[in-house]
């Protein structure tokens, strides 16, 4: 799952059940959009109890941390951060620091004798622990979801969000070799479909107008609850949502993206013209020992029905370089069917293992010199495929929804999760705006509004 943060967009703040207690609160996060989603929660629960967010750890009265580990590079960016709020725990030792996040699940005691200065861990989504070091936390409510600050959610700049990330499915049920995510987020466990409606309904009233369906294999979702309840029946549910204007859903898997659920994207007025299908590499045998279940020619086809039942569609997916045995000619396989297939944006990542998942046994025997040169020449091949496809854009008139300003332009993504940046005098915050492309680069379009405001 990759990560794109939610973005601060028109002012709305809900009130707090208590006033400002003078308190702030700082939260770092890594990772996935399900960590940015805890992020979230964690800071509704901090707000209703009268913290105030700040954007300086100097000045936090509680310092959170939201780890990841899903590569090397990841985790050693948390223990960089750990090691550098020592000083500032020294300074301040009645400041709690707490981490939470894939890092700490069967990792407790090993990060306590690492980073003694760390006041509290606590699993991925295990939100009670919190009581611990924030005692006023115990007077919430035990539904989370039901907290006001969660549905019209302070960001950064103290502005709430239009855009917003919901999880409807936990854990992960497959074993890839080279992924940690099921042991550190356990098993499958779908939520209510019912209970997530609310909680869209929730955030719409609170301004939200896109929504992201979250899970590690979000297309799995529902097969653990009672009934035939499955994605497609969750999709039409959240479609049915009044002030619903846009509904993404990620990170699938080729084997559960059925024709169903493709068809049921095709048919509702809010799914956007987006699939996100992670491939991870175009060598069925490479596949086969990643554990991913499906060949090369399901991926394929999946793709060439979404684009079939859905005109315009972009598409997104991942790849890892240099997994273990992988041959230059594997390799050149994973670049022929990206060139075949032209996705609109790929994920690279070099292979690097993770301790306690099968492939960390192999030896990693791809030297990281051609890691790095398998990762530059997929990067270069990118370019290209996008420099072309974003060629065809230009004269286009495309929907915004506006994020952001971004060197002095506004700053969105379309339908196809394309990133915008556009002139236009009015303030449009939180806006559907048309915007006609003026120019294109690689990576994103530069346009003009035409006027049209939603």
């Amino acid at each position: 799952m990759s990560s794109r943060p939610v973005i601060a967009l028109t002012p709305h703040q809900s009130p707090s059940r208590l006033p400002p207690n003078g308190k702030h609160f700082f939260i770092w996060t890594i990772g996935c959009q399900m960590n940015e989603a805890d992020s979230a929660k964690v800071a509704a629960m901090l707000q209703e109890v009268g913290y105030q967010r700040t954007e300086n750890e100097q000045d936090a009265d509680i310092v959170v941390l939201n780890s990841c580990v899903v590569r090397q590079a990841a985790e050693d960016k948390v223990a960089g951060k750990l090691n550098s709020l020592a000083r500032l725990k020294r300074q301040k030792p009645e400041m709690p620091l707490v981490l939470t996040g894939c890092m700490v699940t069967r990792q407790q005691e090993a990060l306590r004798a690492r980073f003694p200065h760390v006041d509290l861990f606590f699993d991925p989504s295990d939100f009670d622990k919190l009581e611990a070091v924030v005692p006023e936390l115990a007077e919430l409510e035990d539904d989370l979801a039901a907290l006001p600050h969660y549905y019209q959610p302070e960001t950064s700049a103290g502005a709430s969000s239009v855009s917003a990330f919901v999880p409807i499915i936990y854990g992960c049920n497959f074993l890839c070799s080279y992924c940690i995510v099921p042991y550190r987020r356990g098993k499958e466990r779908s939520r209510p479909m019912e209970e997530i409606v609310r909680e869209v309904e929730r955030m719409v009233s609170g301004g939200v107008r896109e929504v992201t369906l979250l899970g590690q294999t979000v297309n799995a979702y529902g097969h653990d609850l009672p009934g035939q309840f499955g994605l497609a029946d969750l999709l039409r549910a959240v479609d049915a949502v009044a002030g619903v204007e846009r509904l993404r859903f990620l990170t699938s898997h080729p084997k559960y993206m059925s024709h169903e659920i493709i068809d049921t994207m095709a048919g509702l007025r809010s799914a956007c013209e987006h699939m996100n299908l992670p491939v991870q590499a175009g060598d069925n045998e490479v596949l086969r020992r990643m554990r991913r279940t499906y060949t090369r020619d399901l991926w394929q086809e999946r793709i060439a029905y979404t684009r079939e039942r859905m005109e315009g569609v972009t598409v997104a997916t991942d790849i890892i370089v240099g997994f273990p045995g992988e041959t230059d000619e594997q390799f050149m396989q994973t670049h022929e069917l990206l060139d075949e297939v032209g996705c609109d944006k790929v994920h690279l990542a070099m292979y690097s293992p993770r301790p306690g998942t099968l492939s960390a046994r192999w030896e990693d025997d791809v030297p990281h010199e051609e890691k790095h040169r398998r990762h530059q020449t997929l990067e270069h091949l990118q370019e290209r495929i996008c420099t072309e496809q974003n060629g065809r854009r230009l004269g286009e008139t495309y929907e915004v929804l506006v994020e952001g300003k971004a060197k002095g332009r506004w700053s969105g993504r379309t339908r196809g999760n394309t990133l915008v940046h556009f002139d236009d005098d009015r303030a449009l915050l939180g806006k559907l705006v048309d915007v006609r492309i003026t120019r294109t680069t690689p990576w994103f379009l530069i346009g003009e509004g035409t006027g049209t405001t939603r």
